[in-house]
């Protein structure tokens, strides 16, 4: 057998092996947690670490614990040439699966089901049987890969910072974390947060309180408010229909305080809302077609329906909708909303193209919240560029090309990954085209056939570029 023989046949034969290993890091509920001793992000990011590096020791890689951020595991000479950057963490699991989101299965349609097993588990694991494969194979390298595993993306990659400010990057990096072929370029982020506070109330019937969200690059699936004066009858009658008219769904149920109404939409990532149904918003637009009082509070919701209404994904209301060539559409996302008697908080995730700066899109969103009383607040982070005619990028589109039977090319996207601020780094897989991993959003999968057509793919890109 040729080497790209050998390379698939030794990929069959540890298929089931990959897949076990991906449930054994998926069933470990990694998200974000308190900060321990050793444990920087909280217990689950540093489990899933220890037992990624235990895996890493037991297929003969070089593993190092960098403080218990990072973790990396290496092969071939010390001369650096390729990294692989994934990550460990996840969000949280969120509502609506049908399965437990950590117990990943395997069904009958060819997925496999579970928190982490496309975002970026399966990518980590698939990165780490390329290597495991080209090093069972035996294949030359004349450069050093190493497989760089985090534990913070998802809260803000405070991590790889971390370890950038102590270890140089290797000539080429890629992060097996998006959609196949490649993803050269990332838009930058803008984080509006919002506020605003009043006096105490007793008009009735009024929101007494309201939450949604879970995650600043969540849009949530699901939220709920408590409305004090109402009859639960009433409610159920004018919030069922309303909800409906925006493909949501809506439900009532006694509790303290009032009556609780909970609408319930789709989630989805936050880079790309139009994806999703929101939550937050799909409630706000049902309250504010509520009878309520005349209060501060119902004054609220109608200003938020306004100026962050239900199916504006692009920030046309709030001022700031702009687009160009290279990375295309802002997009913008009401992801998390804390509301109470004394006033509320809410937060949009922004994904902005190169085009946006400080005055056409922070100070726009300043001023339009400024009108209607709130206090404002949010740094602009830059977007990541890669030009597609280097050379890593032809060698990664080429072993795309050769060994998926699809076309090759670039992209740009809105969600950000590790290599955000590493420079000459692309995303390269690990999903591949066209294909609903439901990131972010409940019943996370991936097709179990595309995650080992993905390692190969790796062990191909590594080959090409190490030996």
């Amino acid at each position: 057998m040729d080497k790209n023989e050998k390379i698939a046949a030794w990929m069959e034969s540890h298929r089931g092996e990959m897949i076990e290993d991906l449930k054994t890091l998926c069933r470990i509920p990694s998200y974000s947690g308190p900060a321990a001793e050793g444990a920087p992000y909280g217990e689950g990011p540093k489990k899933a670490m220890e037992a990624a590096m235990d895996m890493c020791r037991s297929y003969g890689f070089a593993v190092t614990d960098h403080g218990d951020r990072v973790m990396t595991a290496d092969m071939g000479p010390e001369t650096p040439q390729l990294d692989m950057l994934a990550h460990l963490d996840v969000v949280g699991p969120g509502d609506g699966w049908d399965t437990d989101p950590f117990e990943p299965v395997e069904k009958p349609d060819g997925y496999i089901y579970g928190r982490g097993v496309a975002d970026d588990k399966g990518g980590a694991v698939a990165a780490l049987y390329a290597m495991r494969c080209v090093k069972e194979l035996g294949l030359p390298l004349s450069g050093r890969c190493r497989l760089i595993l985090g534990t913070d993306e998802e809260n803000g990659s405070s991590d790889v910072a971390w370890y950038y400010e102590r270890v140089k990057p290797a000539p080429h990096t890629f992060t097996p974390d998006s959609n196949f072929p490649v993803c050269n370029a990332e838009k930058g982020f803008y984080r509006l947060r919002f506020k605003k506070a009043w006096a105490a109330e007793t008009a009735l019937p009024r929101v007494a309180e309201l939450h949604g969200g879970f995650r600043v690059n969540v849009v949530p699936g699901q939220a709920y408010a408590v409305i004090a004066g109402m009859e639960k009858d009433a409610l159920l009658a004018a919030a069922v229909p309303l909800a409906a008219e925006i493909g949501a769904a809506a439900k009532v149920e006694d509790t303290d305080g009032g009556v609780k109404l909970t609408v319930e939409a789709k989630g989805c990532h936050a880079a790309e809302p139009e994806t999703g149904n929101n939550a937050n918003t799909a409630l706000i637009r049902v309250l504010a077609g509520l009878p309520l009082a005349e209060c501060e509070s119902t004054k609220a919701i109608h200003e938020l329906d306004k100026v962050l209404p239900h199916g504006d994904y692009y920030g046309r209301a709030l001022g700031i909708a702009q687009a160009d060539d290279v990375t295309g559409r802002l997009t913008c996302s009401f992801t998390q909303i804390d509301f109470t008697a004394a006033g509320l908080s809410g937060l949009c995730d922004c994904r902005v193209p190169v085009c946006a700066n400080e005055e056409n899109c922070k100070a726009v969103a300043d001023r339009t919240m400024g009108a209607l009383g709130y206090e404002t607040e949010g740094a602009m982070v830059p977007p990541h560029w890669t030009p597609a005619e280097g050379a890593f990028i032809r060698t990664l589109n080429a072993c795309y090309e050769a060994y998926s039977g699809r076309e090759g090319g670039c992209y740009a996207m809105g969600g950000g990954t590790y290599v955000h601020d590493v420079p000459g780094g692309v995303a390269f897989g690990v999903v591949m085209p066209g294909e609903d991993v439901r990131m972010h959003g409940a019943n996370e999968r991936i097709k179990v056939d595309d995650l080992v057509t993905a390692a190969e793919l790796f062990a191909h890109a590594v080959g090409a570029i190490c030996e």
